[in-house]
């Protein structure tokens, strides 16, 4: 399924004019507050009507059809759930939108493993509890379309660890497009297969996520603080000592213990600025990463750093580095070097299971 939109609107000064295409998978609309990405989303889901423009999903054009019709879920930011109705009675809500019994009610519950919340109300639920609930009264209102406005801004950190592995199931198991708002960069890192980067109302760069995530030219509109790439592994193997093996095209690379079974994959995000060079193979370090590469692209930035692209077994990786470190590495497209990751740099946050995983 792909979703295509085509939308313009003014408003005061602020002006939006978008077009981009989502397929099958999440695609994440990234930019900073006010770019126009919730006004995106809601224009998809009905909610918004602009001065022109087209949204279509595999032929069907929503923009001709009202709101209930589009068959469109939508996640908010926060849960919105009933507060006088069961967690059981808030799902099935969905169901009662589109006037239908309630298919898929168990499969969702198992899918977000919420069984054991079903007779609470949602005030004894915890913010990612809530936003588990929100997504399955999405899912089971039968959409075609998923939509997911910041869904994780409100939470902290430990139930935003503790909900991102259900949106990864959710992108890998439903087979919906999901198209998802957020500004942070690390979320999307983990989770989108493609980003729409929008900056005042305009789409600046889109496509797969790996490469906009390791394009140098890319980096400074996303954030040159947050800067890096995503790596696909394979788990190799459990150590003993508390670390897991991967396996990548380039070689082996040791984080510590993560969740998932050998030979599944995962997506692992790397900080630009964790990334070491060095002309040669180094030795008696205490960093066990050590992966060849080959210069792709430098670009210069405003300041005293520079980013450099590098191929690495087939994948595309950022590295942030001074200009004094780039002119005395001589650093250039073509260019053999070897990368240094400490195991400790990638936090646990950092890496996602994929579908094959």
């Amino acid at each position: 399924m792909t979703l295509r939109v085509s939308l313009q609107h003014r408003l005061g000064d602020f002006a939006l004019d978008v077009a981009f295409e989502a397929p099958t998978g999440l695609t994440c609309l990234f930019g900073r507050s006010g770019s126009g990405k919730t006004t995106v989303v809601n224009a998809v889901a009905g909610l918004f009507r602009p001065d022109a423009g087209r949204v279509d999903l595999d032929g069907v054009t929503l923009s001709n059809l009202p709101t209930p019709a589009r068959r469109v879920g939508y996640v908010f930011q926060d849960a919105r759930l009933f507060p006088h109705l069961t967690v059981r009675q808030n799902l099935r809500y969905g169901g009662f939108v589109r006037r239908r019994p309630v298919a898929g009610l168990d499969q969702i519950v198992a899918l977000l493993d919420i069984a054991p919340l079903l007779d609470r109300r949602p005030a004894a639920l915890s913010g990612g509890e809530k936003s588990r609930v929100a997504i399955g009264r999405a899912l089971l209102s039968d959409p075609r379309l998923l939509l997911m406005d910041e869904p994780l801004a409100a939470l902290d950190e430990a139930r935003k660890a503790e909900i991102l592995p259900y949106i990864e199931r959710l992108r890998d198991e439903t087979g919906l497009p999901i198209l998802y708002v957020s500004h942070s960069l690390s979320e999307v890192a983990r989770l989108a297969t493609t980003i729409v980067v929008i900056e005042a109302g305009r789409v600046i760069r889109s496509g797969p996520a790996a490469e906009i995530l390791s394009d140098p030219d890319t980096a400074p509109i996303l954030g040159l603080r947050d800067a890096g790439s995503v790596l696909t592994a394979r788990i190799a193997a459990q150590d003993a000592d508390g670390l897991t093996r991967l396996e990548t095209g380039a070689g082996p690379l040791w984080l510590p213990a993560i969740s998932g079974r050998v030979g599944g994959e995962v997506r692992i995000r790397i900080a630009a600025q964790d990334v070491i060079l060095s002309r040669t193979r180094p030795e008696g370090l205490s960093a066990l990463n050590i992966l060849p590469g080959v210069v792709l692209a430098v670009r210069p930035g405003d300041g005293p750093g520079m980013l450099v692209q590098l191929d690495v077994g087939g994948q595309r990786l950022l590295a942030r580095i001074t200009r004094r470190s780039a002119i005395a590495l001589d650093v250039r497209p073509g260019q053999p070097l070897h990368l240094i990751v400490k195991s400790v740099a990638v936090s646990q946050g950092d890496v996602g299971v994929t579908a094959a995983g």
